[in-house]
Formats: structure tokens, sequence, C-alpha cells
């Protein structure tokens, strides 16, 4: 197949004058050159597009594609993660991961969780802040926890994002909502173990990759997966393979909310347990990072006994399928 990759270099947008927080979920040019090896390496052709508007530009010149590889983030909105995909349809261009609704969706975590609670599925209780008098009116009892409404890789998470009074609790949000424009998702803080599930397939194909369990160390900054634990991890976080009953539930769980919510082709799904052990969704990866070595999916992978290939192979396999049932089928 000739296979084009649409992704945002974080280097391109600092050097237009974006800075280090607003670029953190962009990618770096080594993840993007072991995408396309894999992909070569599986015997396909490739063709770096970039960002939405190179590709644009290149829609608009006739080029076409059979299949695009997709990890574009975006830049702006609560659409910014649908905007390839949905650019893409609108050509009949087929891609890999999920698709505009649920890249959407999932972006804003407060929705996710309601559909997650709708599913019957295990979420902490929540309220979204858009405003410092919707502080008000939160009757949701200490500890709680503060981030972004709609962004990843720890963006916004730090040691304050937990509070304990109503001093942290007005300090916080007023932060966020200053620094990120968007609401604040206000829930119920956890204080148990911390996972992140990896997940392969579509719908009743989707499987299981692994189960990684995130556990901070002493030079960490405490109570949070924060982005700076992510960007430093090698230093501050160790990643093991758990096991045993808590496990197997978290797995359940993940899984049914990753199928739920209609994701496609791999994803990851962030769990953490509460006071009494129940493992609780707290947010879906759609389009996790695919960095070999500092993305949490490719640990995981790794952890699990995948190789990068292998990973990579998983993923066109998957959109392939679904693409093509029949083919599959036979």
């Amino acid at each position: 197949m000739n296979i084009g990759l649409t992704y945002d270099l974080r280097a391109e947008y600092l050097a237009q004058g974006y800075g280090e927080d607003e670029t953190a979920e962009f990618d770096r040019p080594d993840t993007i050159s072991a995408i396309e090896r894999a992909l070569q390496d599986l015997g396909h052709r490739t063709a770096r597009i970039g960002s939405l508007r190179s590709l644009t530009r290149a829609l608009v010149s006739g080029s076409r594609w059979d299949l695009v590889f997709n990890i574009a983030e975006g830049l702006r909105g609560f659409g910014r993660e649908s905007q390839v995909p949905a650019l893409l349809e609108a050509y009949e261009i087929p891609y890999t991961f999920s698709d505009p609704l649920v890249l959407a969706l999932s972006l804003h975590k407060g929705m996710a969780k309601r559909v997650v609670r709708d599913l019957g599925l295990p979420t902490p209780e929540f309220v979204l802040i858009e405003d410092r008098q919707d502080l008000d009116s939160v009757r949701l009892p200490y500890p709680l926890f503060a981030k972004p409404v709609a962004e990843g890789t720890g963006k916004g998470i730090n040691p304050s994002s937990r509070i304990l009074t109503s001093t942290e609790l007005e300090e916080a949000c007023g932060r966020l909502l200053t620094t990120y424009r968007q609401p604040v998702l206000l829930e119920t803080y956890l204080p148990g173990r911390e996972f992140t599930v990896g997940i392969l397939g579509t719908g009743k194909q989707a499987r299981v990759l692994g189960v990684m369990e995130v556990i901070l160390g002493e030079n960490a900054e405490p109570h949070v997966y924060s982005y700076q634990n992510k960007e430093y991890c090698e230093g501050r976080v160790e990643y093991r393979t758990p096991t045993g009953p808590l496990v197997e539930e978290t797995v359940r769980i993940a899984l049914a909310a990753y199928r739920g919510l209609g994701c496609r082709d791999a994803g990851r799904v962030d769990m953490r347990a509460d006071a009494a052990g129940t493992p609780n969704f707290m947010e879906v990866n759609p389009l996790a990072g695919l960095h070999p070595e500092h993305s949490d999916l490719c640990i995981l992978a790794a952890l699990s006994g995948v190789s990068y290939p292998e990973l990579i192979s998983a993923i066109l396999v998957s959109a392939t399928e679904r693409l093509h049932p029949a083919e599959a089928a036979g």
C-alpha cells in the first residue's frame, strides 16, 4: 500500500513561536521516522504529509493514498484531533485510529465520563468548572483533583492539582481557567493504584494488549502522573506489569469503556483505584503517543513482550480488517 503519514511536529510549531506547553502533545522527528521505518519494513510505501494544513494543500493538488496513518493532534478547540480524520473522510481516504466523533468525545474528558457513566462503569464523581462562579456550587468532598477538560500528556497537572482546601480549589481552578481557556474537570481524588491499559482492535475484535502500573518514585512530583513526571519518566517513574484480581477488574472496565466509546485500532485507557480498591475509569486516549521509548503505549507493549514493529503492524492489521472485513473473513 501507499501509506501517507499525518502528524504535528513539535519543532515546526516552536519555530513559529508557539510555546513549550502549547506544543507538549506534538511529536518528535524520531517518532515519525520509527513509524515510517516500521511500515516500510512491512513492505509498504510511505509519504510524509504532516499537519492539517499540509494535508489540505496535498489534497487540493490531487495527492491521494491508499491509507493514511494518522497521529495528528491538532492545535485548537475540542475538535482539534478530529480535523484530519474529518477531512480524509470528505475525500473518501481511509485512515488509522478513531473517527472524528470518538476523537472529539474522548478529548473532552467530561463528555467521555458521562458516556462511561451511562454505560454503568465506575468513574469518579465530577463537575465542570466553566468560570469562577461555578466554584460556589461545588459539593464534592475533599480531596479533589483538577485538570483541563481537553488536554493530554499531563498538561496542566502538577502537585497543586490535588486539592485539600477551598483556598487551594480557587487557586488551582483559577490558574487552569486562565492558562488553558477551557473548562476545568474537577473530580473526586482517587488515592489507589494507577494503571494504564493498552488495547488493540475495534469493536468485538478489541483485545487487551497489556496492563501497566504507574509507580511514582522518590524524585517524582507527588500524588500525580504530571506533565513533568511523564516528560522525565526515566528518573521519576517505575512501570510494572501487575497481576491479581484488581488487574482483572481493571481490564474488564477498560475494555468495556474502549468498546462503549467506539475506539478503533489501538488506544490506551487510564484507570485508578478508589479508597475501596475499585478500579475507576479516568480517561481514554484513542490517539496514543507512539514514540518507541517514551510513550506509555509503547512502554506497555514492550513490557508485554510486543516489539515496536509488531505494535505498528497490529495497528495496521486492525485498520485493514476494519476497512475490508470481507477480505479478512476470507
